[in-house]
């Protein structure tokens, strides 16, 4: 019986490395699967698509949507994310009192530090 306290240097390199194995095994049996899930459904996905593409007409442009009430036309964004935007429209509405629809708001841009 193997004495599992006082273990030489070989057996233990040797556990590790049998360790490593299996757990490196079984990560690219779960990648191979994975593999193959996806391919599945891929090919499900391009099977439905001509069929459904072939029966649905074209769509018709869409047509031109009017501006909300209240709202102030469009805003030009410059090297600004469109959420930041929100958020910097939110802030400065609510810290003039006022409704975001009563504001209009023409440009957003960002300005880097070694910009100023």
């Amino acid at each position: 019986m193997t004495d599992l306290i006082n273990i030489s240097f070989g057996d233990a390199a040797l556990t590790a490395l049998l360790g490593y194995l299996v757990v490196f095994f079984g990560l690219v049996l779960l990648m191979v699967v994975i593999m193959i899930m996806g391919k599945i459904m891929v090919n499900r996905a391009g099977k439905a698509s001509p069929d459904a593409a072939a029966v649905e007409p074209a769509p018709a442009p869409a047509p031109e949507i009017p501006a909300a009430p209240g709202s102030a036309g469009e805003l030009k964004l410059y090297d600004t994310d469109p959420r930041d935007a929100a958020m910097i429209m939110a802030i400065v509405a609510d810290s003039l009192g006022k409704p975001i629809n009563e504001l209009r708001f023409i440009s957003i841009k960002e300005v880097k530090e070694d910009e100023v």
